[in-house]
């Protein structure tokens, strides 16, 4: 159990590395050093620099926060299928963006898209501020979120439904299937602000997920602030998960997927899972976004169909799990 931070964060510096050094350039490990440490190397600069450097902080970034996420819902919540999604943040998101794109906002400004997702997820917090009520135990954050999520989903099909240009229609889609690719730093300086105070706000909790473990009467009586844990992972939550789809676009599972894989090796000590989540859900997302540039090179596999249908089965065999378990 000791060892699992530190091979964790070995795993994802080699992915970092690996992400960097993977593309369909075909440059050498020698050539592509030079060019991203010294910035000279002409076109090569322009490629590690511009193209790959942006992608795999993305990744790092944006799968840290799917993963922390996941394991703080989970830890909250008490429920091993608890999502980020759950609560809204991630459709929300997703709706902005749509409807930049479907607005044309999109095309006329480069940055309008993320800025839409990040407004999107600014408005879903709102939204389960009125709903759930500042006081709302877990039941209500649960019931509000599901009630975002749908509306959400349905304000997105509509759009699709109504859309007039065929080609907006197709950009809409593949956005939504999740991807790395053609992102600049420029998406990095929006969205990493965001996503470090989401991952700082997520990782000050454990102590009070620890708690939550024994129940929330338990935890009152240690001196756990329900309202205040509440409201710092659905803030956290929010803003990391938002910056994230921004950029990303709808990438699911891994929430899911790497708390469960972790939580044996940390003795599913809420506490404890958290880094490791962290860790483990930059190691996917920069695994599965290596994956995309060598199982279809020429096809531009998104990293959302990737994770999806790595973290499909994963999710059934879990239910089947705990069917089990039931009987």
């Amino acid at each position: 159990m000791k060892y699992t931070l530190p091979v964790l964060a070995l795993l994802v510096a080699l992915l970092f590395a690996a992400s960097l050094l993977i593309g369909p350039a075909g440059l050498g490990l020698g050539e592509s050093l030079h060019a991203l440490i010294t910035g000279q190397g002409g076109p090569v600069v322009l490629v590690m620099q511009e193209i790959r450097l942006p992608r795999a902080i993305l990744g790092l970034l944006a799968g840290a926060a799917f993963g922390l996420a996941g394991a703080a819902m989970q830890g909250y919540l008490r429920n091993p299928l608890a999502e980020p999604g759950l609560i809204g943040v991630s459709s929300a998101a997703a709706l902005g963006a749509v409807l930049s794109l479907q607005t044309g906002l999109a095309a006329a400004f480069a940055l309008a898209l993320p800025l839409s997702a990040l407004a999107g997820a600014g408005l879903s917090v709102l939204l389960i501020l009125l709903l759930a009520g500042p006081r709302g135990g877990a039941l209500a954050l649960i019931l509000a979120g599901i009630a975002i999520s749908a509306l959400a989903a349905a304000l997105t099909s509509l759009a699709l439904n109504l859309s007039s240009n065929p080609f907006a229609a197709m950009e809409i889609v593949y956005w939504m299937m999740g991807s790395l690719a053609d992102r600049s730093m420029t998406h990095v300086w929006l969205a990493a602000p965001f996503i470090a105070l989401g991952l700082a706000a997520l990782l000050s909790i454990g102590r009070g997920l620890d708690a939550l473990t024994l129940g929330e009467d338990a935890a009152q009586s240690m001196g756990i602030n329900m309202a205040r844990l509440r409201w710092t992972l659905i803030l956290g939550t929010a803003a990391a998960i938002g910056a994230s789809v921004a950029v990303a676009g709808a990438v699911g599972f891994v929430g899911l997927v790497v708390p469960h894989i972790l939580r044996p090796l940390v003795a599913a000590r809420p506490s404890h899972l958290l880094p490791a989540a962290a860790l483990g859900g930059a190691a996917m997302l920069l695994a599965a976004d290596i994956a995309t540039r060598l199982i279809a090179p020429d096809q531009d596999l998104k990293l959302g169909v990737l994770t999806a249908i790595v973290g499909a089965p994963f999710f059934l065999h879990l239910i089947w799990r705990m069917r089990r378990v039931e009987a």
